[in-house]
């Protein structure tokens, strides 16, 4: 495997009509995160593990439908109901870890829905397609998110 470092920070913004504190259950709740964070039909995105709480930790697989290659294990640094979600991931395949990230949603409630910024500070260890990956899946999951929060 091409042991190739890069490094960039993904800056995500969307508008939604849910407030906050919807936004924020969808992604307090593994069920319904698992819905949204596919981020297409051929995908999935599987939850082993979960425990949405400052310390708690998530494990998840996800990839092809039909073979969801990556593992990815979440570890919660700092939440805010209905404000703000601060986590670690460490993605890896095979037991090769292949990105480390750190990520920050924050939520502002606004007159018609709620604001969500989200900060991925990603490192890949396998070059530039698994970060150019990472903001594919992410800016996929965030469209879904938002549709998935306006049912």
């Amino acid at each position: 495997m091409n042991r190739q470092i890069k490094h960039r920070t993904l800056v995500f913004e969307r508008s939604c009509r849910a407030g906050s504190a919807r936004v924020f259950g969808a992604f307090s709740d593994a069920t319904q995160r698992a819905i949204w964070s596919t981020p297409s039909e051929s995908a999935a995105f599987i939850y082993e593990a979960a425990d949405f709480r400052e310390g708690g930790r998530d494990v998840f697989r996800c990839g092809d439908k039909d073979d969801p290659q990556y593992t990815g294990v979440v570890t919660y640094v700092s939440i805010v109901p209905d404000s703000r979600i601060v986590w670690s991931e460490i993605v890896e395949s095979g037991g090769q870890p292949l990105a480390a990230l750190l990520i920050t949603v924050l939520l502002e409630e606004q007159v018609d829905g709620a604001r969500i910024r989200m900060t991925v500070q990603a490192i890949s260890f396998c070059g530039d397609a698994m970060i150019e990956g990472i903001e594919a899946g992410n800016n996929a999951a965030l469209d879904n998110l938002v549709a998935f929060v306006a049912q």
